[in-house]
Order: C-alpha cells, then sequence, then structure tokens
C-alpha cells in the first residue's frame, strides 16, 4: 500500500504528515516527494537496503548513478571532498535550485549503489520548501531519482507517480505541479592540471534548468564544455540520463528537426500519412505556433517556440498524454538546441530513443 501524503493545500505539508514521511525514510523506505524539477523517489542513501528499493521500484538499471538531496550546504563535506572555489560560487548562485554538482565521494559514507561503482556523487539541494522541509526532518542525505519507472516520462505530478508506482512505494507527498519541469543540470568540475595559469574545465554531463549560458555567466574564466548528444553504449554513465533510453512514451517516436519550418512540418505530415496508412494510431508533438498545420489522430501542442520555459514546464505532462490516447506512432517536431532547448531537445531524443530525421 502507496500512504498519500497532501501537501498541496494552502498551509503545505501539516507536521503530522511531514514526521510519518520523514520517519518512513528513516527506517529504510522510499517515498516520492516534489522538487522544482520533477518528482523524485527517495530514499536513505546511507542504506543499501533501501536504495535497493528505488532500483527495484523503478526497475532501474544497477549502472546508472542517483542523485543525493540535502537540505543544507553544510552537509556537503560529510558526503564528498570539500569543493574548491569554482564549485562554491556556483553553489552561491544556483542553490537551493537545479543544478546537480559532481565532487569525490568520501569512502563509506554512503550506500554502493548510489555511485554505481564511480568515486564520485551528484549533489544538489532543491528549491522546493516541502522537498527542504522533508530533508530537513528526515535528517540523512535523500538519493532520489525521478520518481517513474525506468523508460518513462518523468512525473510532474502527483498522480503521474501514482500512475507508474502506486503499491510499489511506501508513500507519495503530492506537493502540486513542479516548476522547471525538466531535471536539474548535471555539472563536474576539472580544475587545471598545469601552473600555466588556465583555468579548468566545467563539463555539462546532462542539461537541465541552468543553461550553459547561466553558467558561463557565474563563470567567465572557465571553460563551459556542453553535454556530448550521444553517450558511449559501453562507458558507465557518470550521471543519470546519459546511456539509457529515458521518458519515453509507449509508442515509437521520430523526432523531424531541420532549418526550413515548412519542410518539417511537411516531412512529419509524411511520416504520419504513411503510419496511418499502415494502420497506426499517430501522434503529433509540435508547439503552440504550428497548432493546425498537422494531421493526427492526437495532436498535442507543447508551449510555444517563442518562450521555450513554457516547453520545457509541459514536456512530460504531454509525453503521457500520448499514451492516455492510446497513440502508438508519435512524430516530433524539433525546437531550437540552444539555452533550455538544450535540456529539451537532449530529453525527446532519449524518449525517441535517438530517431532523428534531418531535413
Amino acid at each position: 500500500m502507496t500512504v498519500y501524503w497532501n501537501a498541496a493545500e494552502p498551509g503545505g505539508l501539516p507536521t503530522t504528515a511531514l514526521d510519518e514521511a520523514a520517519e518512513v525514510l528513516r527506517a529504510g523506505g522510499v517515498v516520492a516527494f516534489p522538487t522544482e524539477t520533477v518528482y523524485g523517489l527517495g530514499a536513505d542513501a546511507r542504506q543499501t537496503d533501501a536504495v535497493q528499493k528505488i532500483f527495484t521500484a523503478k526497475g532501474r538499471p544497477s549502472d546508472n548513478p542517483l542523485i543525493v538531496h540535502v537540505a543544507d550546504r553544510s552537509h556537503i563535506e560529510e558526503l564528498a571532498t570539500p569543493p574548491d572555489e569554482t564549485v562554491l560560487r556556483l553553489m552561491d548562485a544556483f542553490w537551493p535550485g537545479p543544478l546537480t554538482v559532481v565532487l569525490p565521494v568520501r569512502p563509506g559514507v554512503l550506500s554502493p549503489l548510489v555511485t554505481a561503482g564511480l568515486s564520485t556523487v551528484g549533489l544538489r539541494m532543491p528549491d522546493h520548501p516541502v522537498a527542504l522541509q522533508l530533508l530537513q526532518a528526515a535528517g540523512c542525505p535523500v538519493a532520489a531519482p525521478s520518481a517513474n519507472r525506468s523508460g518513462r516520462p518523468s512525473p510532474t505530478l502527483a498522480a503521474h507517480v501514482l500512475e507508474d508506482l502506486a503499491g510499489r512505494i511506501d508513500g507519495v507527498v503530492d506537493g502540486g505541479p513542479t516548476g522547471v519541469g525538466l531535471e536539474s543540470t548535471v555539472v563536474e568540475y576539472m580544475p587545471a592540471t598545469d601552473v600555466s595559469g588556465r583555468h579548468g574545465v566545467l563539463h555539462i554531463l546532462r542539461p537541465g534548468g541552468i543553461t550553459a549560458a547561466q553558467l558561463r555567466q557565474v563563470l567567465p574564466h572557465v571553460t563551459v564544455r556542453e553535454a556530448a548528444a550521444h553517450q558511449d553504449p559501453i562507458q558507465a554513465p557518470r550521471a543519470p540520463g546519459m546511456k539509457y533510453t529515458h521518458y519515453a512514451p509507449r509508442g515509437v517516436m521520430t523526432i523531424v528537426q531541420g532549418d526550413a519550418p515548412e519542410q518539417v512540418l511537411a516531412r512529419m505530415q509524411r511520416e504520419l500519412d504513411t503510419a496511418h496508412a499502415r494502420g497506426a494510431r499517430t501522434g503529433v508533438f509540435t508547439y503552440d505556433e504550428h497548432i493546425g498545420a498537422l494531421r493526427a489522430d492526437h495532436v498535442v501542442a507543447c508551449g510555444s517556440l517563442g518562450d521555450l520555459d513554457t516547453v520545457a514546464h509541459g514536456l512530460y505532462a504531454a509525453l503521457r498524454e500520448f499514451d492516455e490516447a492510446g497513440v502508438d506512432f508519435i512524430v516530433a517536431q524539433a525546437c531550437p538546441d540552444t539555452g533550455i532547448g538544450a535540456a529539451i531537445m537532449n530529453r525527446l531524443r532519449k524518449a525517441a530513443g535517438d530517431r532523428v530525421v534531418h531535413v
């Protein structure tokens, strides 16, 4: 049985409910809770049996590391080696918020399942009052990937969590809709290794709610290297979301990308007509500007190309909508791959299993 605690009403999570959810975490249970990005599925990061429940509930590959959530920066040095000045500047700018920093982990402090055999751990402080209250009350570092079945679109509502995990987890804290709608940006800083005066490199391992431009603004003298579109299929992922197909609706999805909108829309319609002719139930993922330009069994306009934050906010709910409509073939229109668009396209490519048509 999955316990439901309602923190979406005015006044937030009642103290008794907060204490109950925190006690479940301390006792080795798993609880889904809201963050500003998506809902996370939390367990005490120090307890291997508890962390294993995350992998079991999600059906998550064991070589996929987990991000550890903390309520206060003072907890960082208990879990990892002290961050240098560059990483501290990022924390000053973006914590609490949708930024995960990867640091060398202190041996023996966390369950080895959290780090998936790596010598590093991803840490973040969420910017959501319910999440921070729960973390503070639990008094432990909480490992928390997105609270969905592995491979499915991430949950931005408690209802999405229950759709995927009801009966598989101990509880869910409903904090209403999430804000950003995409997971955190994951970064790892590599200091310069010589005395030439050069600064180090900040690697974006996974694009997310903090853009490359925002990172460069805070670290103007550091090289910011953006995430590669494709991950080596042999190499173990250094951050969640790097290797496997993620965020996917049940139907087969193809992205159409190009510089000329009229050519993109024409190719999308050809793909849809071909699928319809073979008996598929078709779906379109597009934007407000092109809502009437395509014919399909189910059309979803996910925000505006003129305001990609609206697309990020609605992305996962849109992908789940295709499942609700019974769509088995989806054509998605690409968006500009800059700013928050880099994170949107990262998620769309993962959802499509890298099936991208260029026109």
